[in-house]
């Protein structure tokens, strides 16, 4: 569901009601305007008298947890109407909506000739609209639950029970037998916790029933033993799932850390219905587990991202192109725009252990650029402005196919066309410009390994609070890698006119491109890596 949608199914009965009691009386409803952080008057498209209503969207924090809700806006706090400029004043310091969406205006229109005025409680036009406004709700509401029950984090009861029955889950009842299974720390692995996953399957000891565990249970650092409830399957359903104690002694696979399981008492029917939330565990787990660990789901998700593999190493390849033991090496055509969401699938279909390192032939460049605006931009629409000019960039290297260079009279073009405040070219420089090449050649480079690395190499021998404080500070960088494999440093692919390594002359002057050939190889591809401190903003 976008923002959008949700405007149109999420309608309080009370903005229903405003909505049919202004249309009643000749206004104007959800006039939709659209907002951007930098403005702060926005103009009505009819003459009005006064608003009603200003609605939008807008990320509210509640509990630690931040959602976007349907926000209904103060007068007077949040904004004002200025009958001058007949037009929405956003004020300072009030709630405003989400930056670049769309707001909904009630107003009331100058010269309105409905006979209908009287709209105060108790009249009989309020309470025909506010009977109207209560039946329109209760659709609302039955489009939005309709909605909700076709996922599997909404839906509840019988949608639930059809929404995973496209697994083959179905919800385990009051006829399978239910009991407490108790799972044994190793004491050969006496720290850390253990994770035991809902779905764990576990048998007597003559295999003649079998159960699966109810849900996810961790046993804490320094524990001996934890109880994980459990329930017999489909095919021990009845009494067939009723056991004594210490017959449940049977992992169908082997957890790290747990060295024996048993149920203290016997199994017994009766329990309740599997509930919502353990249903939906339960058959996310089974959809985790489909397909996932083997070279034909790696090379799937890489089909299914519309990209192309064009060398897969791993340690049953060939010698000279085999992997050390828990890595694989993947090189692929993609662009960078659809880089991230690839090395997002691959990492979900990977084998737990295993370190899957993505690399395309990418041509990685950095302009630093110098941009003189007029003064008097708020902090937020600086932020913005930056965004806009990193957008800019980012559009017309997504333009540049294999093989393309990078030219900075394009690159400045484009900004100077889609970006407003720097119109004029003459107000952007590009002072440097910085450029790697993908190293396609190492199948076992990580960015945060070769991070940490460096961090340790950095810090002085014995200094154990400034390796921890080294450690911590590559794990908790807000900034990680967003392209997998390491970069060769190449100023050359930064030329001039002439085809020459270009001058700091030459790239201020806005005469450079970044060539997309390495070694005569015209497969590779530009890559954008431009952060915000790359752009400085000066007030002139």
């Amino acid at each position: 569901m976008t923002s959008e949608t949700a405007a149109l199914i999420e309608r309080p009965y009370q903005e229903v009601v405003d909505d049919i009691l202004t249309a009643v009386v000749g206004g104007v409803v959800n006039e939709q305007i659209f907002f951007d952080v930098k403005e702060t008057l926005y103009k009505l498209s009819q003459p009005a008298t006064g608003v009603r209503t200003v609605v939008g969207q807008r990320h509210v924090t509640a509990n630690g947890a931040t959602s976007v809700v349907r926000y209904t806006f103060q007068p007077d706090t949040d904004y004002v109407f200025s009958a001058g400029d007949n037009a929405v004043v956003w004020q300072t310091g009030g709630a405003q909506p989400d930056d670049e969406t769309t707001f909904f205006v009630d107003y009331i229109r100058q010269g309105s000739l409905s006979p209908l005025t009287d709209i105060n409680v108790g009249s009989v036009t309020r309470t025909l609209s506010e009977a109207i406004g209560r039946e329109i709700t209760t659709v609302y509401q039955q489009i939005e639950l309709a909605y909700l029950s076709g996922f599997v984090d909404t839906a509840t009861g019988e949608s639930l029970d059809f929404v995973v029955s496209i697994l083959g889950v179905t919800r385990m009842t009051a006829e399978l037998a239910a009991g407490l299974v108790t799972f044994f720390r190793d004491p050969a692995v006496p720290d850390g916790t253990i994770t035991v996953p809902q779905g764990t399957q576990l048998s007597t000891t003559k295999g003649d029933a079998t159960f699966l565990t109810a849900e996810e249970r961790t046993l804490q650092r320094g524990q001996a033993r934890m109880d994980v409830p459990v329930r017999a399957t489909d095919a021990s359903k009845g009494p067939a799932g009723i056991v004594a104690a210490g017959a449940i002694t049977t992992l169908a696979g082997s957890i790290s850390g747990i060295a024996r399981v048993t149920n203290f008492d016997a199994t017994v029917l009766g329990a309740k219905d599997e509930s919502d939330d353990q249903l939906r565990a339960r058959a996310k787990a089974v959809l985790q587990s489909i397909g996932k660990g083997t070279i034909a789901a790696l090379t799937q998700a890489v089909f299914e991202e519309h990209a192309t593999l064009v060398e897969i190493r791993d340690p049953a390849s060939a010698p000279e192109k085999r992997s050390d033991p828990g890595t694989v090496f993947l090189l692929v055509d993609t662009p960078p725009e659809r880089f991230v969401s690839l090395e997002g699938a691959v990492n979900e279909v990977r084998a737990a252990g295993v370190l899957a390192t993505l690399v395309a032939r990418y041509v990685f460049i950095k302009p630093r650029l110098v941009a003189t605006i007029a003064p008097g931009l708020s902090p937020a629409g600086k932020i913005k402005l930056t965004g806009q000019i990193i957008d800019a960039i980012q559009g017309y290297v997504d333009t540049l196919a294999a093989g393309a260079s990078a030219v900075g009279a394009d690159l400045i073009a484009a900004i100077t066309k889609n970006v407003v405040e720097l119109s004029d070219p003459s107000k952007l420089k590009v002072v440097d410009v910085m450029a790697w090449q993908a190293d396609v050649g190492n199948p076992t480079v990580d960015p945060l390994l070769e991070a940490l690395i460096v961090a340790v190499q950095a810090t002085a021998p014995g200094d154990a609070a400034a390796l921890r404080a080294a450690i911590a500070g590559v794990l908790s960088s807000t900034s990680p890698p967003v392209f997998g494999g390491d970069r060769i440093p190449d100023r050359d692919l930064v030329q001039g006119p002439s085809g020459a390594r270009a001058t700091d002359v030459e790239i201020e002057a806005g005469k450079w491109s970044v060539v997309a050939v390495v070694n005569g190889d015209a497969n590779w591809t530009i890559a954008l890596d431009l952060d915000p401190t790359d752009i400085v903003l000066v007030e002139g």
